[in-house]
């Protein structure tokens, strides 16, 4: 009996001594903030294509390409010549049109006086007053074609519709430009839009937090814009409206966010990405130093009580710099930080207390 007992006590020495120290982290729960990116969609807050609205040859272009123009500032200059005929043509119908009336106007009060004096009839005066009515509609009719044709010609000289910069200009000297055509792009890029998509869950996590308190700055300084070179643009966005609903193909929503843009570097039509903030609440950070995959399954070791390791499987939400962020662990559950290729299932080990601390770093605050 007594050599039976030193028999098990000296395997369970030598199984002891089999045992390999392992750096294990214990686990808690936290609160992260994580950066979501989206594709955005940057407009320039406005934009407008500048067409001809009447046909002719381009006579003068007063601006380049990539110039800074005000509103109102002459961009082209169409031949006119054959829309000055028609102003004069209309003015001179009108001048026509008002001695008609002055002459109506004489004879229908020379007929006046005779009727008063009953030389003739009073038929004659009607006739005369008729005569005059049609010379009033006459020159409403001729000043009607004169604003027409003065319309006409204004639209030979070409103005900048608002404060922006001049896109390309396709006509060059000389060019026939009929109705519609494209003469060139204004674009006012003081400031610029980012429109991106987020999921349901994604709005409404962020308009609960909009909802329970959260000011309109906090929320706006989680949003950054980055340039399709991977650069942080310095300025902050402000987020100004969503999409009146959500789409039922994709189930996503549009954000408009406007970006400050005082130095004129983001372009219409420039690509870029939003990263918006996301908190979670009550998850576990794992490092993907301490995972493992198995046909799409990721999996973990944890070390019980009796410091013998398990492995688990466990489904990452999501990435983060180099952690899993998970949930379903419990908390003061530890997990084998590194090494994980010298143990297996059911084996022993003598764990060693890795801070956490030192595993985060800086990547969040623990709570």
């Amino acid at each position: 009996m007594g050599a039976s007992s030193a028999c098990s006590e000296a395997k369970k020495r030598d199984k002891a001594s089999e045992a390999i120290n392992v750096p294990v982290l214990e686990l808690q729960p936290q609160s992260v903030e994580v950066p979501q990116t989206y594709i955005a969609d940057i407009q320039a807050v406005q934009f407008v294509e500048v067409r001809s609205k009447v046909s002719g040859f381009v006579d003068r272009i007063f601006v380049d390409e990539g110039e800074y123009v005000k509103k109102g500032q002459n961009l082209f200059q169409l031949s006119s010549a054959e829309y000055s005929e028609l102003v004069n043509s209309a003015r001179a119908n009108l001048m026509r049109a008002k001695a008609e009336l002055t002459a109506a106007k004489v004879e229908m009060e020379r007929l006046q006086i005779l009727v008063d004096k009953k030389i003739i009839s009073a038929s004659e005066l009607e006739l005369a007053k008729s005569k005059k009515a049609v010379a009033d509609s006459r020159i409403a009719e001729a000043e009607s074609m004169l604003s027409a044709a003065q319309t006409g010609l204004s639209y030979t000289t070409v103005k900048a519709p608002f404060d922006g910069i001049v896109d390309r200009i396709p006509h060059k000297l000389g060019s026939l430009v009929t109705e519609n055509d494209l003469l060139t792009s204004i674009t006012d890029i003081s400031s610029v839009f980012a429109y991106y998509k987020v999921n349901e869950s994604e709005y409404l996590n962020f308009m609960r937090t909009k909802i329970e308190g959260g000011s309109e700055d906090s929320l706006n300084e989680q949003l950054t814009l980055i340039l399709s070179d991977g650069q942080e643009y310095p300025e902050k966005g402000k987020l100004e409206t969503t999409e009146g609903d959500i789409e039922s193909g994709t189930g996503s929503i549009g954000f408009r966010v406007r970006f400050p843009n005082p130095d004129n570097l983001i372009k219409h039509g420039a690509s870029g990405r939003i990263e918006m903030l996301s908190k979670l609440d009550n998850v576990f950070l794992i490092p993907q130093k301490s995972t493992f995959e198995i046909q799409d399954f990721t999996y973990v070791y944890v070390v019980d009580r009796e410091n013998k390791v398990k492995v688990r499987s466990f489904k990452p939400l999501q990435r983060y710099d180099t952690f899993y962020i998970a949930d379903g662990f419990e908390p003061g559950d530890r997990i084998v930080l590194e090494g994980i290729q010298l143990v297996k299932d059911g084996s022993l080990v003598v764990p060693e207390a890795v801070a956490a601390t030192s595993v985060y770093d800086d990547l969040l605050t623990l709570r």
